[in-house]
């Protein structure tokens, strides 16, 4: 548990000394007052929380003050400690254990780490036993498809692709083909990296849905929004967006050992109540952790 709760709190270093550290410095011995929450609540807008989650916070904790009698500030730590892990969902990662193949289709912006969260994830499954595909439905970009393979060869997890600028629906239909017929347990379909403004490929994301649902009803069982956490609050309009456009069942938070802005964890739940499963806390693959509020909050805090 020590090694665990480290790995979170040295992944979340860059977050905690910069957006979080004034906070962590603002509890002590002094008196609550009414400059206290003001304080307060400045410091946790500029840690990218959110206008909105933060004035939820504040008024519960002033609630909760007044209901428990606390005078001090280093009391107050503890209450928001506890506030902040309330306002995570606590991630149930699906068991896919009765569908066999399992498709997942794994959609996200350029630049968000997609193919390596893909690989990363992959590996997760393989050591659990499972036989795991990679669809490389990201036609657009053909150096997404070569560093696909390249993990599935490191890997050892086979990669269905099709020629430069073929049609992403084709491949993504023909994987889950394949792996129903060779009896894979989990298909991860990797889609074109696409600006979350951009129109006509967020339909195409729709078309690469509705083609994996014609190759196999009921699929995608899954679909897992990639988001970069070191854009902040520019991740909310990604997350929302995609999540207009097909049906996301969980959020993939990556590179929150580079990020000052991992509040915006608490800004996805707040506003869009989709779950974060995972999280990449550094390069290893040991670093991609499934999400814990507690093991977060605390990193952020302590």
């Amino acid at each position: 548990m020590a090694e665990f709760l480290n790995k979170w709190k040295l992944g979340l270093e860059r977050t905690r000394k910069v957006a979080f550290g004034r906070i962590a410095n603002f509890f002590g011995a002094t008196e609550i007052t009414i400059d206290t929450w003001d304080e307060l609540e400045s410091m946790l807008i500029q840690a990218d929380i959110g206008i909105d989650t933060t004035s939820i916070i504040i008024e519960d904790l002033i609630n909760k003050v007044d209901i428990e009698g606390i005078t001090t500030t280093e009391d107050l730590r503890k209450l928001l400690s506890i506030e902040l892990q309330s306002k995570l969902i606590i991630p149930q990662i699906p068991d896919f254990s009765s569908l066999k193949p399992a498709v997942i289709m794994v959609v996200g912006v350029n630049g968000s780490g997609k193919t390596t969260t893909l690989a990363k994830l992959g590996k997760k499954y393989k050591d659990q036993g499972k036989k795991v595909l990679f669809a490389a439905a990201d036609t657009y970009r053909a150096a997404a498809v070569e560093q696909l393979e390249v993990w599935g060869k490191r890997l050892d997890i086979p990669v269905i692709s099709g020629q430069p600028n073929a049609d992403p629906g084709s491949v993504a239909y023909d994987s889950v083909q394949a792996g129903i017929s060779k009896q894979f347990d989990i298909i991860f379909v990797d889609t074109a990296g696409r600006l979350h403004t951009r129109f006509n490929l967020m339909e195409e994301l729709k078309k690469v849905d509705r083609v994996i649902n014609k190759a196999l009803p009921g699929a995608p069982h899954a679909t897992w929004l990639i988001l970069d956490a070191t854009t902040g609050q520019n991740a909310l309009m990604q997350a929302r967006a995609f999540k207009e456009t097909v049906k996301i069942n969980g959020v993939i938070l990556t590179k929150l050992d580079s990020s000052a802005k991992g509040g915006m964890a608490f800004a996805i739940q707040k506003e869009l109540n989709l779950p974060i499963l995972f999280a990449g806390l550094g390069e290893k693959s040991e670093d991609f952790q499934e999400f814990n509020p507690g093991a977060f909050v605390d990193g952020l805090l302590n």
